[in-house]
């Protein structure tokens, strides 16, 4: 009744004359006392004239029972104390507001297929290239081998990597003994590292005691030690690449046993994947895997590293590792056109005839080589289409992100849209101190080396373009078990949906989603010529 008294006089104020507003106005005025209502007589009509008296009346009656602390027996009386109280419990509201939207966040916008291998469960493989404790080594002695081999490591520390796995293969197939292979120097990264520096070279030794005889540096008796790195007698040039294991007993294996030691180079990819016994292959693995360890050193900084991304958010969180690649030489490289100015293209042709001239001719015929690559994804993808790909994936603007990346091409004008809508972006040089890292800074391959661990523990790695990086950590992870959810992106659909303007966003993240479903470093079959690093299913893994 209370209620419909209320609304007749609304009804009659909207009705009324303006005099008689005024008189009702003026006679229900705070400052003039004697016409004031009289709440004893009529406290329903006091109610509905006084909005703010009828929420305290509420408050005080309905809630006070259920927080006492909130509402005292005093507060009715006290119009200071009743709003202090009423302010108290809006900011409990709040909090448990917030607290609930941050769990449902969680529950609904973060399903667990975001951060786990969705199929994982339906695999049954496990690591088998371990190596075989209680077998007795059928390894001769150092002076009862073929003779030695020696090696340079060239390029990055994952060229490097694969370099040295090969090395020992190799000496495998042609009963050699392994001289320290050293890392050699390139244009690119003028770094001065030894093995040594990077790797726990006692252990490298030791796990691979009973498989290969390897020893740290050329025997004493060779006296001539620069010739082995000079001269054409001592080096084997003529090894074509992914050569079988037939061409090394044929043609090198007589040589070495010739001269007692030889050096092999160059040796990039001097060894074939299906060409060799599955023993070798398996070997191989063994030491990737096993045989080469971080220096502890590396490894406890790369966990801090890890632990911090954890625990940005003040609470356990899991995180995704983004292996960037749009560093001005890889974008040269590629050949690729990119979003830019007129003459930001300018400068990057100017670049390309200087470093590629063969390739780059007069530069009349790589528009259209461009378009073919892009159509083909053969192009590294930019950090506003990784944003773009993400976000279709369905992670959130607040998803934790390690950056592992040179300086990208373009600065923060081109990481910008990836940060807009990814903000919490950060760098190893972000996330630890300066002294921490002075002391891997003096070997460009330590920095690298982090940057190789922090992706390989995440909890989910987003490559974006090809190359020995990429490919090692997704199959590490994949050697781990395939539990962790590695992303290739198909580079293949984004140039062909972002290159169509009538294709809406509900039709490109089904596409996206869709396509991505078995690119998340799940088992794949093996084929001819398929590459071990990225895939050691085969040779290495076995049937749980």
């Amino acid at each position: 009744m209370a209620e419909l008294r209320h609304s007749s006089s609304i009804g009659n104020r909207v009705t009324a004359s303006p005099r008689k507003r005024d008189d009702v106005t003026a006679s229900s005025s705070p400052l003039v006392p004697d016409s004031a209502p009289n709440v004893d007589d009529d406290d329903d009509d006091y109610r509905g004239r006084y909005p703010r008296d009828r929420f305290r009346s509420f408050f005080s009656s309905h809630l006070q029972p259920l927080f006492p602390f909130f509402f005292p027996d005093e507060s009715r009386s006290h119009p200071h104390k009743f709003k202090i109280s009423l302010f108290l419990l809006v900011v409990l509201i709040l909090s448990l507001v917030v607290l609930i939207s941050s769990v449902v966040h969680r529950l609904v916008k973060e399903p667990s297929s975001l951060w786990e291998n969705p199929y994982s469960s339906t695999t049954s493989w496990k690591p088998c290239a371990e190596r075989r404790e209680g077998l007795k080594s059928d390894i001769p002695p150092e002076n009862a081998t073929n003779g030695y081999i020696f090696i340079h490591a060239e390029g990055g520390l994952n060229q490097q990597r694969i370099a040295i796995c090969n090395a020992v293969a190799v000496a495998k197939i042609m009963n050699a003994t392994l001289i320290l292979p050293v890392l050699k120097q390139d244009q690119i990264w003028k770094d001065q590292t030894k093995l040594e520096d990077i790797f726990d070279v006692d252990h490298f030794i030791n796990y691979l005691k009973d498989d290969v005889r390897i020893v740290r540096d050329i025997p004493e008796w060779f006296t001539d030690k620069a010739e082995l790195f000079s001269s054409i007698r001592r080096t084997v040039k003529n090894i074509p690449k992914y050569a079988s294991a037939e061409f090394y007993i044929d043609n090198v294996l007589p040589r070495v046993k010739e001269k007692k030691i030889m050096s092999l180079k160059p040796f990039v990819d001097r060894l074939g994947y299906d060409n060799v016994p599955p023993e070798i292959n398996k070997l191989r693995c063994r030491v990737n895997y096993h045989a080469l360890k971080f220096l502890p050193e590396i490894e406890q900084m790369a966990d801090q590293l890890v632990s911090r991304m954890r625990n940005r958010t003040g609470s356990s969180n899991p995180f995704m590792a983004l292996h960037l690649r749009f560093e001005k030489g890889m974008v040269g490289l590629s050949f690729c056109d990119f979003v830019g100015s007129r003459s930001e293209k300018d400068l990057m042709a100017a670049y390309r005839k200087k470093e590629w001239p063969r390739r780059f001719k007069d530069g009349s015929h790589l528009w259209g080589l461009a378009l073919q690559k892009r159509k083909e994804g053969r192009c590294p993808l930019e950090p506003g289409e990784v944003a773009v790909l993400l976000r279709a994936m369905g992670y959130p603007k607040e998803t934790q992100i390690y950056v592992a990346s040179g300086q990208v091409y373009g600065g923060q004008n081109r990481m910008a849209p990836l940060r807009n809508m990814f903000p919490n972006l950060v760098t190893k040089e972000e996330l630890a101190t300066k002294p921490e890292l002075d002391g891997f800074r003096k070997h460009v391959t330590s920095l690298a080396a982090l940057d190789f661990l922090v992706c390989l523990k995440s909890d989910v790695f987003v490559m974006t373009h090809g190359g020995n990086f990429a490919k090692l950590i997704i199959g590490h992870r994949r050697y781990m078990g395939h539990r962790l959810k590695s992303i290739k992106p198909d580079k293949g659909l984004m140039s062909k949906s972002l290159g169509d303007p009538y294709m809406g966003w509900a039709s490109f993240v089904e596409d996206v989603v869709i396509t991505h479903q078995t690119r998340t470093g799940l088992p794949e079959e093996t084929f001819p010529n398929y590459d071990l690093w990225e895939n050691p299913l085969t040779n290495c893994m076995c049937k749980a």
